[in-house]
């Protein structure tokens, strides 16, 4: 059985930084985040949904949500099938559960859209 995996959440001061982890992990199917674009998503409470960032397959590539393009930044350690999501000068605003997502292709051209398999995702907060 394949999981994704998010960890690095927690509780943060504005202005303060957190660097999220997605880990692939299976019970011997052979899956691995490796052939996939990889995608960020988060949802706070009362609100749809938003797609944060996409890595392409071979971490070239990255494209950001407006509302956090210059301040997140997605990378990936394909040997260690492991995608991490990098969030600088977080904001009150920002405070949400966060999903990490692969995508059905092995590029990226929108951050949002029909992913394949979904982490059970981590709570990040920002508060004083």
């Amino acid at each position: 059985q394949v999981h994704l995996v998010e960890s690095g959440g927690g509780l943060v001061q504005p202005g303060g930084s957190l660097k999220l982890s997605c880990v692939g992990s299976d019970s011997g199917s052979g899956f691995t985040l490796d052939y996939h674009a990889i995608h960020w998503f988060r949802q706070a409470p009362g609100k749809e949904r938003e797609g944060v960032s996409c890595i392409s397959k071979t971490g070239d590539a990255t494209i950001y949500a407006d509302s956090v393009k210059g301040r997140f930044s997605s990378s990936r350690d394909n040997g260690k099938s492991t995608v991490y999501l990098q969030m600088n000068n977080l904001k009150p605003e920002d405070t949400a559960t966060y999903y990490c997502a692969t995508d059905l292709l092995d590029y990226c051209d929108r951050v949002d859209g029909p992913m394949d398999l979904w982490g059970k995702g981590t709570l990040v907060t920002v508060s004083s």
